[in-house]
């Protein structure tokens, strides 16, 4: 008999009578349904409160219950069952247990796939990781490792038991693909970058190294009652970065290999089904009856697909697709086709036959899809990409890849509209694919996706372009203003379906890099340069949106390497100042950027172009402020300012512009506020030059930024009367952009002068507004706003007790705090402006006014030279 006492009311108290008036013991109803007696007795005491529907059924058969039993026993557990609500499990009184799944990280895009309604078997190993969970102590972290050879269900079982024990994790659920099978599996790095953005850390504040990135995730983890699920592993140096050191989370781990190099982890060996389990796999997916009707075949079924759950899905799938079709048909096909994927093997079967049967059944169109779909980079592809690959109408190849997906040799992205590969079914289509397929059909179909995605993104990118002019070049000076048409790439090669705005070409450029880089690559060993440098220019105001990727050094890169094999030293200057920002600005390397833009400075000098020398001054510059070599840094803006000064056509003006804004943002910086109001009084008197019309709105704000400066330089002299005026302007013109992130960043600037005028009531008032706002765009000034409205409330405190020395004091106070943080946020100022732009792209889509000079979204000169 099993112990424990009975829950004193609800799903347990009801099951523990029906038992006992059926005269069962534990023992005998939990084999009866097919349950464990440690999950019966948890029931019955109420540890788990709301059973699975599949698993109340299950009991209330067995305990031959009728119709109405039935409904009343799924009614009881469904009370139990978690239910989404808005708080969080740690608030008073709640029970961390019953939380639901959803909770401080509700939305992030490592998501757990679903699970399968018709997930079978592994009870035991389901139940030792419940009791892992349930004794979990905090200092030793639990880490359960899933092994076993492939097609054992490895990836289902670890996703079934992350949503079975969700309920424990109320912090969330967190699935990574580590790729261990591919040729390249992700490195430690990039995986602990992507775990730490989907745990709602700024892209900005991820380090750099591995190290660094490994200590924040332990950081972050520490008290969170969070779910790791780390999909095929490659290596246990691929894993240990990735695993907490403290705190109440589980790591569950999948890999092919057993990883048995890592220390202190429970492990769960998977082994092959049963003949029974595989027989109930059969029919949870075609149906009790029709297996009934045949179950000497479904036994044979399953000894055929030597009991390995992949082979038993995908025949039981094929199946259920063709309801009229017998099982012993089946298994007469499948008995008497040899050959077998290489090292899967169930006794002296394997799985190739279950692959290559679903394969043959497929009409010519999805079978060509299905074999192509291995020739696409990434993780994944879109149905463009299929279509191409495959040579074949959007339309047709939609459908087959909807077959594909119905009979489980693709699986379907859960909610975008792209498709992936099973790995073993990966290796199934390239086998097929050299068995069928010429090497000149292949050849083509490489150059016919290339094509079109290199063209299409380099259409994307340019909705970005917000390029004031481009005055300097005629129409046949073959310099290198790339629009559609100069360098080869002409327009979106279908118009119908092309991104129309920024978040849609943003989306594809995303979801699409792997496939649109690797075709660059390609074009440029094909020797396809202009179309490379075409679409390297193309690229040049999009990079601003994403300049986290790390990839924008291979695009400029080649885009410096096709300038060269044209024989265009004035594009190389150019491609060689975009390079230099993305070692700085992308990889955070100032060594090499310096380097980089050193070459940009002999290039462009021997071009003669001043505008790419002012670039790579500047270039150098920024790469020398991160060597924190100010003095070098100040002398090299001065010389790019001087090789800007006088020239006549827009982008050497703005560059100009940029150039200023940074160098007095730096002089600041480094104590040196009477020189920054100089060099900004520059700026403020270049931007009343004479501009064409179509520069405008971009000039407009290159002035707000430059105002914004000179409050802030006025400000960090004293001259708070001084200082209000310029702010106040800058943020009117920045409202009237639609910029929340700079307009309300220079709205607190506007409210500490404020307060340092005395003016409490009005100082007030646009503190707040400006609190509200930068709380709204997740802005890291939103602390500095509320330490200034404590400071003025307690300043109100000292004026009614009337200490003017008090007073004195506390207003010095806040005039060291405010330039303090002046100081700090000067210093980061790259990258708080990256985050502001993001934020504010995210909370106002319908902000279109870019970010002069674009590169770190600041007017103030962290820019990049545009042709």
């Amino acid at each position: 008999m099993g112990t424990g006492s009975p829950a004193t009311g609800g799903f347990g108290a009801l099951l523990h009578g029906l038992r006992r008036s059926a005269g069962l013991t534990q023992e005998e109803l939990a084999h009866a349904a097919g349950v464990s007696v440690r999950a019966l007795s948890y029931m019955e005491r109420g540890r788990s409160r709301g059973p699975q529907r599949r698993t109340v059924q299950a009991l209330a058969t067995a305990l031959r219950l009728d119709a109405a039993g039935a409904r009343q026993l799924e009614d009881a557990a469904s009370l139990g069952r978690s239910r989404p609500v808005t708080g969080l499990a740690d608030e008073p009184g709640a029970d961390p247990e019953s939380a639901p799944a959803t909770g401080r990280t509700a939305h992030h895009t490592l998501a757990l796939p679903r699970d399968l309604s018709d997930f079978t078997a592994r009870g035991p190993a389901l139940d030792r990781l419940r009791a892992l969970v349930e004794g979990r102590d905090a200092a030793r972290p639990p880490v359960a490792v899933v092994c076993g050879q492939p097609g054992l269900g490895k990836t289902a079982f670890a996703v079934h038991a992350a949503h079975t024990l969700a309920p424990h994790f109320p912090d969330g659920q967190f699935a990574l693909d580590l790729r261990g099978m591919d040729a390249e599996p992700v490195q430690p790095r990039e995986a602990l970058a992507r775990l730490l953005r989907a745990l709602n850390v700024a892209e900005t504040a991820v380090p750099a190294g591995t190290d660094d990135r490994s200590g924040l995730l332990r950081s972050v983890l520490r008290d969170r009652r969070v779910l790791l699920l780390l999909d095929n592993a490659a290596t246990e140096d691929q894993v240990r970065p990735l695993l907490p050191g403290h705190g109440p989370a589980l790591t569950l781990v999948t890999s092919r290999h057993a990883l048995s190099g890592l220390e202190a982890v429970h492990r769960v060996e998977l082994a092959l089904l049963r003949r029974e389990e595989a027989v109930e796999l059969l029919t949870r997916i075609v149906g009790p009856e029709r297996v009934r009707r045949e179950e000497q075949a479904a036994r044979d079924l399953a000894e055929l697909c030597g009991h390995l759950p992949l082979a038993v899905r995908i025949a039981a799938q094929r199946l259920a697709a063709r309801p009229e079709e017998h099982i012993a048909k089946l298994v007469t096909e499948l008995a008497a086709h040899e050959g077998r994927l290489d090292g899967l093997r169930a006794g002296s079967l394997e799985v190739r036959a279950a692959f290559a049967l679903s394969y043959r059944q497929l009409d010519e169109d999805t079978r060509t899809v299905f074999r192509r779909a291995a020739l696409a980079s990434g993780p994944d592809a879109g149905p463009e990409t299929l279509a191409l690959l495959a040579g074949l109408p959007p339309h047709r190849a939609a459908r087959a890849a909807r077959d594909l997906t119905d009979g489980g040799l693709l699986q379907p992205h859960p909610t975008a509209d792209r498709y992936r590969f099973h790995d073993l079914l990966r290796l199934f289509a390239t086998e097929q694919l050299a068995e069928e397929d010429r090497p000149a059909d292949l050849t083509a179909a490489h150059t016919r996706t290339d094509t079109w995605m290199v063209r299409r993104a380099a259409a994307a990118a340019r909705l970005f372009s917000t390029d004031p002019g481009g005055d300097h070049d005629g129409p046949d000076s073959g310099g290198s203003d790339h629009g559609p048409g100069r360098t080869g790439i002409a327009d979106d090669p279908d118009p119908a379906s092309a991104p129309t705005d920024h978040a849609q070409a943003h989306a594809w450029l995303e979801a699409e890099r792997a496939q649109w880089l690797t075709a660059l690559h390609r074009a440029h060993a094909a020797g396809r340069h202009r179309q490379v440098l075409g679409t390297a220019e193309a690229m040049h105001w999009f990079s601003d949106r994403t300049s986290h990727w790390e990839e924008w050094t291979e695009v400029f890169g080649l885009g410096v390497d096709a300038a060269r094999a044209l024989g265009s030293g004035r594009d190389e200057a150019v491609h060689l100042n975009y390079l230099a920002w993305a070692h700085s600005t992308c990889r955070h390397d100032h060594t090499t950027a310096l380097a980089t833009a050193q070459a940009a400075l002999a290039v462009a000098r021997a071009a003669d172009d001043r505008l790419q020398t002012g670039w790579a001054l500047y270039y150098a510059a920024i790469a020398l402020i991160g060597l924190d070599r100010s003095e070098e840094a100040t002398a090299h803006l001065h010389r790019a300012a001087d090789s800007l000064a006088g020239q006549a056509d827009t982008h050497s003006r703005l560059a100009e512009l940029s150039t200023l804004n940074t160098l007095g943002r730096h002089l600041r910086r480094t104590g040196h506020a009477d020189q920054a109001l100089a060099v900004h009084r520059r700026s403020e008197a270049l931007c009343g030059g004479n501009f064409p019309a179509r520069s405008n709105e971009v000039l407009g704000i290159y002035l707000a930024a430059t105002r914004m400066h000179i409050g802030n330089d006025l400000a960090a002299l004293h001259r708070w009367n001084e200082a209000e005026t310029p702010l106040r302007q800058a943020v009117t013109a920045f409202e009237a952009a639609r910029m929340p992130s700079w307009s309300e960043t220079a709205r607190l600037d506007l409210g500490i002068t404020l307060s340092r005028l005395h003016r409490t009531e009005e100082a007030r008032a646009t503190l707040s507004a400006a609190h509200e706002g930068l709380i709204r765009l997740n802005h890291p000034r939103q602390l500095e706003a509320a330490t200034q409205l404590r400071l003025l409330d307690e300043a109100d405190g000292i004026d009614g007790r009337g200490s003017t020395a008090a007073r004195a004091h506390h207003d010095a106070a806040g005039t060291h705090l405010a330039e303090g943080v002046l100081n700090a946020l000067d210093k980061v100022a790259t990258v708080a402006e990256q985050a502001r732009s993001k934020g504010a792209a995210a909370k106002n889509k319908t902000n279109r006014t870019p970010i002069p000079g674009g590169k770190s979204g600041d007017a103030s000169g962290a820019s990049r030279s545009s042709g």
